[in-house]
């Protein structure tokens, strides 16, 4: 897994439009990078409805945000155009991005052990050093810990 300090790893991947999305389209500004399970879920729901409904406070703090999860470009784009998401959702089937990020790994639900996305966020400065990471996300309350974090 990354660490606080780190630098974000160079990566590309196409959204929800097909179209190809590179970290150094956002050299030189904030970014949000979260990573979620699976689109259409009602916890990765609430979570994007929380960034969704906060942009425009994280846009004042000067930041842009990019989803991301393994799920196809047409999921993608399903999820996107059902909330109205006004951030891009990067779909990562092979899962080189989430891989690279470290949000891959062991996880537990109901006793049962499997393998699957992490439930990460990473908070990236314009110097592409990321200043913090979420790994205890609250879905519904997902933009106001984000929010808290920055303005410490």
């Amino acid at each position: 897994m990354l660490k606080i300090g780190d630098k974000v790893p160079d990566f590309e991947g196409i959204d929800q439009e097909g179209k190809t999305i590179k970290y150094s389209d956002y050299k030189g500004r904030k970014l949000i990078i979260y990573f979620y399970p699976k689109a259409n879920t009602p916890g990765c729901s609430a979570e994007g409805c929380s960034l969704r409904d906060n942009y425009e406070a994280l846009q004042k703090q000067g930041y842009k945000i990019i989803g991301i999860s393994k799920d196809s470009v047409d999921k993608q784009k399903s999820f996107h155009d059902k909330y109205s998401f006004p951030f891009p959702l990067i779909a990562d089937v092979d899962k080189k991005i989430i891989e690279s990020f470290g949000a891959w790994g062991k996880k537990k639900i109901m006793g049962k052990e499997y393998e699957g996305i992490l439930r990460f966020t990473y908070i990236v400065n314009e110097n592409g050093i990321i200043n913090d990471i979420i790994t205890k996300v609250k879905t519904k309350n997902h933009a106001e810990q984000i929010l808290r974090n920055i303005n410490l």
